[in-house]
């Protein structure tokens, strides 16, 4: 069973090699959603800024929260990247693994948010109780998940 995680880090490109390293026991997807979201992070708003990556898992699904300390600055799903282009796809591979996702936004921070099918159960051959919706939201569907370790 895996117990809820929390990491607080300051945001720079070093910082995302240790957050994939921290979360390798939660699975390739996590891991890649942790990253292009702390990524986006020390791109938009810059290295030295505080951010917290939490984990936890509940009924089948693992759910990923990126919290950073500007609510103005908000993910943008683009539609179309060039080939050539050198960035712009971590949203795009987030929308792409996630059952869904999204955005909550309070006073002085912002927290992105993704859930994942928990590997665990997956692994097992438990489908999880949801569908993806692919939409983002500002504000979670139902309260914060009772934050139950996975197994």
């Amino acid at each position: 069973m895996r117990p809820p995680l929390t990491l607080e880090l300051l945001a720079a490109p070093a910082a995302v090699s240790g957050v994939r390293r921290a979360l390798r026991d939660h699975g390739a997807d996590v891991q890649l959603c942790a990253s292009e979201l702390v990524t986006n992070v020390v791109r938009h708003l810059g290295e030295g800024v505080p951010v917290t990556v939490r984990v936890s898992c509940d009924g089948g699904r693992t759910r990923l929260e990126v919290t950073d300390p500007d609510p103005r600055a908000l993910p943008v799903l683009r539609e179309a990247v060039g080939v050539d282009d050198e960035s712009g796809r971590g949203l795009a591979l987030l929308d792409a693994l996630a059952l869904r996702w999204g955005v909550e936004r309070e006073p002085g921070r912002k927290t992105v948010w993704c859930e994942l099918p928990d590997t665990a159960a997956v692994a097992v051959g438990h489908e999880p109780p949801y569908s993806r919706s692919g939409a983002t939201s500002t504000t979670s569907p139902w309260p914060p998940p009772d934050r139950l370790p996975c197994s």
